[in-house]
């Protein structure tokens, strides 16, 4: 039964990956070029990387109804919602960029959350079929594929960018045919839709209990550090690239060496994990992240952006894939639905205070964009200590008192 069921999950894992490589490019062109026109669309410079928090602000508000979507229609059908947001969202940012609108830009942000709550949901999608041996590749495989958004997302941004009279107008409209083109992917998904508790049956813990659960609590943690710390750097640095003096290709290019560091460690998350254990995989994790902070704070050169967009990647990486792994080590079945809504809620609401804390502190920190990019990068390292002293406290503790 367990190879019958792998085989089943390798199918979902090959649609789930290239729904990842497709839908999944949309995301790399919108951190490369939605704060750069929210700067030129803004009111206020602080303001510029608003549309960005627009959209992991919109992630977090339709975490939890997504997963219940999903919960009683199956991911399939929350797969295609996600991407209907994504397609309303370059649409309305498309519209603001025309009618040099910030606002209307903004709501295009808040629409595109949609779709990446729904890809959020991803690599839970890539366990659900899995046997528990089979299950962490699963999710590092899914996670691969955006390697190719990684390539496909900038160059698109290089190809569009300027392709139109109105800057990034050509970028959003390419994001609404990505959306488009990615709905056909999932008629080759077949994960079952969650049966209906018996009358009954057990319901599992509630959302407190839960949350009091020591393992539960510290990936939630360190999920929630890897993917903010992520997010509040990556959101920041074309505005500093372009700043320093650098043109938005560099910027684009940089984007891509970090959308690369992110997803191709993948290919060895899963195994790495199953030879070390997932707390210390995500130990590792945090420590390259911090890495990824000196080296930024070391200097401005190209190489410096570079490297510390790919230290970045790595980081979250491991951080990110090795605490979901815990996460779905630690759930029961009936428990699914209702852990992972909380768990979403929990990362894109620190990741939603990240990326709007991200804008005022590039561009409002300071008298320089130098000095801007040192106060993004020191910002990280309370959350580094926080996330790492809880991971440190939950493996001193007896493993049956986790």
């Amino acid at each position: 039964m367990q190879d019958v069921d792998d085989r089943l999950a390798r199918r979902n894992v090959l649609v789930l990956v290239a729904a990842q490589a497709v839908l999944g490019a949309q995301m790399p062109i919108i951190f490369t070029i939605a704060g750069l026109a929210g700067q030129s669309l803004a009111p206020n410079p602080c303001w510029a990387t608003l549309p960005i928090s627009a959209a992991v602000l919109g992630s977090m508000l339709t975490a939890t109804p997504i997963s219940a979507f999903m919960t009683r229609f199956g991911r399939q059908a929350g797969f295609v919602v996600g991407a209907m947001g994504g397609a309303t969202g370059a649409l309305l940012g498309a519209l603001g960029l025309l009618w040099s609108s910030f606002w209307l830009f903004v709501l295009g942000g808040l629409f595109t959350g949609i779709y990446m709550s729904a890809q959020g949901f991803y690599r839970f999608a890539a366990a659900d079929t899995a046997s528990p041996a089979f299950r962490p590749k699963a999710i590092s495989w899914v996670m691969a594929g955006g390697l190719l958004s990684a390539v496909f997302g900038p160059q698109l941004v290089k190809a569009t960018a300027e392709a139109m009279v109105v800057p990034f107008l050509g970028s959003y409209l390419a994001v609404v045919a990505l959306n488009a083109v990615g709905v056909l992917l999932f008629i080759w998904l077949k994960i079952p839709k969650p049966r209906p508790p018996a009358p009954g049956a057990a319901q599992g813990r509630s959302r407190m209990e839960l949350i009091k659960t020591p393992v539960i609590a510290v990936a939630m943690i360190c999920a929630t550090v890897s993917y903010a710390l992520m997010n509040l750097v990556m959101t920041s640095s074309p505005l500093a690239v372009v700043g320093c003096g650098f043109q938005t290709s560099d910027a684009a290019n940089i984007v891509t060496g970090h959308v690369l560091a992110m997803y191709a460690p993948s290919f060895i998350t899963g195994h790495v994990i199953a030879r070390l254990g997932a707390e210390r995989v995500v130990a590792i994790g945090l420590f390259i992240l911090a890495g990824a902070g000196g080296v930024a704070l070391a200097g401005v050169d190209l190489e410096n952006f570079y490297l510390a967009l790919i230290l970045l990647g790595i980081g979250w990486n491991f951080g990110f894939i090795g605490a979901t792994a815990m996460l779905t080590a630690a759930q029961a079945p009936e428990e699914r639905g209702r852990l992972q809504g909380l768990n979403d809620l929990i990362v894109f609401g620190g990741v939603t205070l990240a990326s709007l804390s991200s804008g005022g502190l590039m561009n409002c920190s300071g008298g320089s964009v130098q000095a801007g990019w040192q106060a993004v990068n020191l910002a990280m390292t309370p959350f580094l200590i926080l996330a790492g002293g809880a991971l440190i406290w939950l493996m001193l503790r007896p493993k049956e008192t986790r």
